[in-house]
């Protein structure tokens, strides 16, 4: 994908990345300043400012302009804010990935309301309203892309025990369709990407598991995990000129594992 001829309109452009310190969110930032795309790391707290800080110079070689924001984005004033910091320092975004998100294994009758509502207000909240400030001057310019981190859960059940975080992906599948109808008579492109598991801190404590791990890598047709740079190439051909007519899409990225009738019944253990 790297040097496609697609890939030189990228060159100039402005991304928004969120939660963008570490894994997926990290390699995307990362692709997309390999080619000459300025961008904004945001980070939730000021337990990941150290990592903000620490890949902002790691980009620096790339020779872009980057800034690192800090931002919860279950707090639509705490958007609104990032949104002013990065337009100040960047300009316009043209390109805005939704990469935050949680996934608290919870089983189902653990599952409080507190879980619940954090769960959704980061996942599906903090996406609409990133997404709907984001989309105000993408508007206005005609031209946009946002991308959003769905995953596997998006279109089948996983992991059963954990019914908030796939219902919550679920619905991020549905919002991408519905904001591609209505940006897309913008000239504003929305379309997501799903992963399968992917080994990061994401879900680190999770495939610490070993047995977990090769039950896993067992249940993918490749016969392997992917990995967070993948993602990153996925999304970096949506935020493309190669993708101009993709739309409403659902891009998975999960070795096949959705094409498979059968789940991994290894979840069921983790109780």
């Amino acid at each position: 994908m790297k040097g496609s001829v697609f890939l030189k309109d990228l060159k100039n452009k402005n991304a928004l990345v969120t939660g963008a310190t570490q894994g997926i969110g990290k390699a995307i930032v990362l692709n997309f300043a390999n080619e000459g795309v300025n961008c904004a790391i945001n980070y939730r707290s000021d337990d990941d400012k150290d990592q903000a800080i620490k890949l902002k110079k790691e980009m620096e070689k790339f020779n872009v302009t980057i800034c690192i924001v800090k931002a919860d984005i279950t707090d639509k004033k705490q958007i609104d804010a990032m949104f002013e910091t990065v337009e100040k320092e960047l300009g316009t975004i043209d390109i805005l990935v939704n990469s935050a998100g949680i996934a608290p294994f919870i089983p189902f009758f653990d599952v409080t309301e507190e879980v619940w509502d954090k769960t959704y207000d980061t996942n599906v909240r903090g996406t609409f309203f990133v997404s709907q400030r984001a989309a105000q001057k993408m508007v206005e310019q005609k031209e946009g892309k946002i991308i959003n981190i769905a995953s596997t859960a998006s279109v089948v059940v996983t992991s059963p025990i954990i019914p908030h975080y796939i219902s919550s992906k679920g619905a991020i599948h549905q919002l991408t369709k519905a904001m591609a109808i209505e940006l897309g008579q913008h000239n504003v492109n929305v379309n997501a990407v799903g992963p399968s598991t992917v080994d990061t801190p994401f879900v680190g404590e999770y495939l610490s598991d070993e047995n977990i791990y090769k039950q896993e890598v067992e249940a993918n047709p490749m016969k392997r995990l992917g990995t967070a740079e993948q993602i990153g190439d996925a999304v970096l051909f949506l935020a493309s000129s190669g993708a101009e007519q993709v739309n409403g899409h659902l891009l998975m990225v999960d070795g096949g594992l959705v094409a498979k009738a059968a789940q991994p019944q290894d979840h069921m253990d983790r109780q």
